[in-house]
C-alpha cells in the first residue's frame, strides 16, 4: 500500500514493489530515427471555428509540442497546431489535432481539432491564444486527462481536461483558480507533469492516500497536489511563495528555464522526470551551447520526498542536431519533449522542433 504523509511541508513516500516495475529508461540510448520529422503542417486540414464562425487552416502554419499514450497497440499524439503562418510568434491560435501510428513513426492525422477554443465556460481563458502544450496520463479507471497551456494573449494557465475517448474533451478550468483562496487564480502558470507509477503494463496517474501529484514550471519546477486531478494545490515555502524543487543552473544547458517535460514516472531509481532546459542570452549562459537553445535533461526525486532531487544530469542526452530543429519559429534551436512511452519494448520520446515539427527519439534496446 502506497503511503503519503505531509507534516511542515514534509513528504514521506513508501511505495510497494508493483508500483516500481517500470521499464528501465536508458537516457543515452535514444537516437533520433531517418524519418525526421515525423508530423508536418498542412493547410488542407480545415476546421468550422465555433467563435469566428469562419472556416480556418487550422495546422497550416506550424505543428509541434506533442503529448502521446499507448491505447489499442496504437501510439495516439496529441499535438499542438497553429493556423496562421501571416501572424508573429505567440499571435496565432493553437488547437489540439490527433494522430496515431501503429509503429510509433508513421501517423495518420484524424481530420479535425479534438480540443480548442469554443464558445465555452473557458473562452475567457483559451481564446484567442487557444489551446497549447499538452501532457497527457490516463488514470486507473481509464479515463484521459490532459494538462495543457490556456493562453488568451494575456496570461498562460495551465488547464485541465478530461476524456473517455481521446476525441471528445471536458474542460475542467485552470488547474490553481481556487488555490490558497485564488491567489494564484491570474498568475502565469504552464507544463503540467502528473507523477506516474507502472500498472498492467503502462503508465497510470499515481493516486497517493488519496492525492495526486505533479510537476510544473517554466522558470524554476514547483510540485502541486490534487485530489480529484483538476483542482490543483501549489506547494508553498515557508515565506508563502511557490516552492521550488528545481532551479535553473548558471553557465550549465538549463541556465535560463527548467520546464518540465513528459508525465514523471516512478521507477527503480526514484521519480523520473524528463525536463526541458532553455540555455541563457547572457554571461550566465552555457559556452558548449548556443544561447537561448532549448535541450532535453533529466532529474531524479527522491520516492520517499518527491521534493528532494538526488541525480540532475549536467549534460542534456538529447539536444537539436538536425536542420529542421534549428530552423522554423525559434532557430536558437529547439527539441522541445512532452511525451514519453514505452511502446514495442522500446521508449519513444516525442518533441517538438524550433516550434515547427514533431520529431521523435526511439531507444535502441
Amino acid at each position: 500500500m502506497q503511503r503519503i504523509k505531509i507534516a511542515a511541508g514534509f513528504i514521506a513516500l513508501s511505495l510497494n514493489a508493483a508500483a516500481q516495475n517500470a521499464p528501465v529508461l536508458k537516457v543515452n540510448s535514444f537516437y533520433k530515427p531517418a524519418e525526421n520529422p515525423i508530423v508536418r503542417a498542412d493547410s488542407s486540414y480545415t476546421f468550422k471555428d465555433p467563435i469566428k464562425n469562419e472556416t480556418v487552416k487550422w495546422q497550416k502554419a506550424d505543428v509541434f509540442n506533442p503529448a502521446a499514450i499507448v491505447k489499442d497497440n496504437k501510439v495516439f499524439l496529441l499535438y499542438r497546431c497553429e493556423d496562421n503562418p501571416a501572424a508573429h510568434l505567440g499571435g496565432r491560435t493553437s488547437r489540439l489535432g490527433l494522430a496515431e501510428s501503429e509503429d510509433g513513426i508513421h501517423f495518420k492525422k484524424f481530420p479535425e481539432p479534438v480540443l480548442y477554443p469554443d464558445k465555452d465556460a473557458y473562452q475567457e481563458y483559451d481564446f484567442p491564444g487557444g489551446c497549447e502544450d499538452p501532457r497527457l496520463v490516463q488514470t486507473e479507471e481509464g479515463m484521459y486527462v490532459v494538462a495543457y497551456t490556456a493562453w488568451n494573449y494575456e496570461v498562460p494557465r495551465l488547464s485541465i481536461a478530461f476524456s473517455k475517448d481521446l476525441f471528445h474533451w471536458e474542460k475542467k478550468g485552470p488547474a490553481f483558480l481556487k488555490a490558497h483562496n485564488g491567489k494564484y487564480a491570474n498568475e502565469a502558470s504552464k507544463s503540467g507533469s502528473i507523477i506516474t507509477r507502472w500498472l498492467n503494463g503502462k503508465p497510470v496517474a499515481a493516486k497517493i492516500d488519496g492525492k495526486y501529484w505533479m510537476y510544473w514550471g517554466e522558470h524554476i519546477i514547483n510540485l502541486a497536489w490534487s485530489e480529484n486531478l483538476y483542482d490543483w494545490n501549489p506547494l508553498l515555502d515557508e515565506k508563502g511563495d511557490l516552492l521550488a524543487v528545481v532551479r535553473t543552473r548558471p553557465k550549465m544547458f538549463d541556465s535560463d528555464l527548467t520546464e518540465c517535460g513528459p508525465p514523471a514516472i516512478i521507477t527503480d531509481k526514484g521519480i523520473e522526470l524528463l525536463y526541458n532546459g532553455k540555455n541563457a542570452t547572457n554571461q550566465n549562459a552555457a559556452t558548449d551551447l548556443p544561447q537561448g537553445m532549448y535541450s532535453v535533461g533529466r532529474v531524479i526525486f527522491d520516492v520517499k520526498d518527491p521534493k528532494k532531487v538526488v541525480e540532475r544530469l549536467d549534460q542534456p542526452f538529447l539536444r537539436p542536431t538536425l536542420p529542421h530543429e534549428v530552423t522554423g519559429q525559434y532557430q536558437a534551436g529547439t527539441t522541445f519533449a512532452e511525451a514519453l512511452v514505452y511502446f514495442k519494448n522500446k521508449w519513444f520520446l516525442y518533441y517538438g522542433t524550433a516550434d515547427s515539427f514533431v520529431g521523435v527519439a526511439v531507444t535502441k534496446d
